[in-house]
């Protein structure tokens, strides 16, 4: 049976602000006057919550969040007007948001029918980056360090990517074996060479393909691999690569990339 949910999220342009977990600590930050009591309140470390206010100060263009200097009875965190007004704001739109995810769960009928894939689907396909790669997987294993991690994502064509991220985001994502999550590449981050049994590199992630486009331009092209089992991953690489390499639709290739340059993400 399809279970309907939902969550509202503030966005200014292009900008995320925040959601009910960032909302959730502004409200904890008011009721505690302390970043140490309300990160415990809601399950955050000291440095993530602080993350989370400066990136809300920074989305907003003007503190919801600040730090009172240190007297005799030592110092504070206090919300601003604009973060009490945005509380306010955001707790009376997820009261009518909760009437109308009620209000779909009773109409019943042809939603009772949707094909829960085909929604998962959808979550997918609304998922907006500037990163021209976006491959979804599963994790695979997770290599704990002293502070980075080493995430193994395995996509559903059954070759892997490995990223380094840290610790902390791992925790925060939730990144854990059989976890859903995708994996994020730019373009330029990605070089193209061709099979060598012989060849050596320090990148981890050397994912083989058939050359499936080639957009040339005035400087660079773009090279569009089909990747083997499915799934394609585009490079940006300059014309005299392309020549010296002799790129072309069905040429066997292999789309390169470092751990570092791989940004995960799970959909909440």
């Amino acid at each position: 049976m399809l279970e309907l949910q939902g969550a509202i999220w503030f966005r200014a342009g292009t900008q995320d602000w925040g959601g009910r977990d960032r909302i959730a600590l502004l409200a904890a930050i008011g009721e505690h006057g302390s970043i140490t009591a309300a990160a415990r309140a809601v399950g955050l470390s000291y440095k993530a919550a602080w993350d989370a206010i400066d990136a809300m100060n920074n989305s907003a263009g003007e503190p919801l969040v600040s730090r009172a200097a240190g007297g005799k009875g030592g110092g504070g965190t206090r919300l601003t007007e604009r973060a009490e007004r945005l509380i306010r704001t955001y707790r009376a739109m997820e009261t009518e948001h909760a009437r109308f995810v009620a209000y779909l769960d009773k109409l019943g009928g042809a939603l009772s029918e949707a094909n829960p894939d085909d929604i998962h689907l959808m979550r997918r396909l609304m998922i907006q980056t500037s990163a021209r790669n976006k491959l979804f997987g599963r994790v695979a294993a997770v290599r704990g360090g002293a502070v980075n991690d080493e995430v193994t994502l395995t996509l559903a064509g059954g070759q892997q990517v490995v990223a380094t991220i840290t610790h902390e985001s791992v925790e925060t994502l939730g990144l854990a074996p059989g976890a859903e999550a995708f994996a994020l590449v730019k373009a330029s981050s990605v070089l193209i060479g061709l099979p060598d049994p012989g060849m050596r590199l320090s990148a981890r992630n050397q994912l083989p393909g058939m050359v499936a486009r080639v957009v040339p331009g005035a400087v660079n092209a773009e090279i569009v691999l089909d990747l083997d089992g499915g799934g394609t991953v585009a490079a940006i690489i300059t014309n005299g690569s392309l020549a010296d390499l002799g790129l072309k639709e069905g040429t066997r290739a292999l789309a390169i990339f470092k751990a570092p340059s791989v940004i995960l993400g799970t959909m909440a």
